[in-house]
């Protein structure tokens, strides 16, 4: 389906895989969700080769839930390498971490992040955060990747 959002959730800790998935769920967040456990499988994903691969190169996310300590490549190179290739540099980025670093917001919106987001430790909190993030990124944003795809 063509205009199907697809939202990229990299996370490594398969509890919070589960807790983020129930909570967007939970939120009636209208997206299929792609899951990438490290930085590689991310970038496999949205830089079309490896595993992850196996869809249209055209095809990008609608949202990137990005967590910045991942094995293998970190979320900060994950986002730098984002912002530099023209097919994902317009994706809108969230970073959703625990980090409470002030040099981890910094860096991650000097490299290029839309957003930084504490996880929510209460559970009912990180519904109401699911929710509003599905509304203003999938439904009242409009972002440059869609609206560049308009013009064709």
């Amino acid at each position: 389906m063509a205009d199907e959002k697809v939202i990229l959730l990299v996370e490594d800790n398969p509890a919070d895989v589960k807790l983020t998935l129930r909570a967007f769920r939970k939120a009636s967040v209208d997206a299929k969700f792609v899951v990438a456990r490290d930085g590689v499988e991310a970038l496999d994903y949205l830089l079309p080769s490896g595993e992850l691969s196996g869809r249209e190169p055209e095809s990008v996310p609608s949202l990137v839930l990005l967590d910045l300590k991942l094995p293998r490549i970190d979320g900060l190179e994950v986002l730098r390498q984002m912002r530099a290739s023209p097919r994902t540099r317009l994706i809108p980025v969230i970073i959703l971490t625990s980090s409470v670093e002030d040099q981890d917001v910094i860096r991650s919106y000097n490299l290029g992040a839309n957003s930084y987001i504490h996880k929510p430790v209460d559970f009912l909190k990180f519904i109401e955060a699911a929710r509003q993030l599905g509304l203003y990124w999938l439904v009242l944003n409009v972002p440059p990747i869609r609206a560049e795809a308009g013009k064709k």
